[in-house]
């Protein structure tokens, strides 16, 4: 059993290093504060971002949870 949890555990956070990876960064710098909202609408799908931006919060529940049960299970 700890060693499942150990393996999940894994997959889990080289998956949510893949996702937060391939997420388009939203603001560079100060040009990012002033504007950058109004300059990320016009790339890509109009979805896609809210979407993976989605993906990333439960992936990051996820390793949460898992990294919990490791330490809790596995002495």
């Amino acid at each position: 059993m700890s060693t499942f949890l150990i393996v999940l555990q894994i997959v889990s956070a080289l998956a949510l290093i893949g996702i937060v990876m391939s997420q388009a960064t939203k603001s560079e710098g100060l040009s990012g504060t002033i504007g950058g909202k109004a300059e990320s609408a016009f790339q890509g799908k109009p979805g896609f971002e809210e979407k993976l931006s989605e993906i990333t919060k439960w992936a990051a529940v996820f390793f949460i949870v898992t990294s919990a049960l490791v330490a809790y299970l596995v002495k």
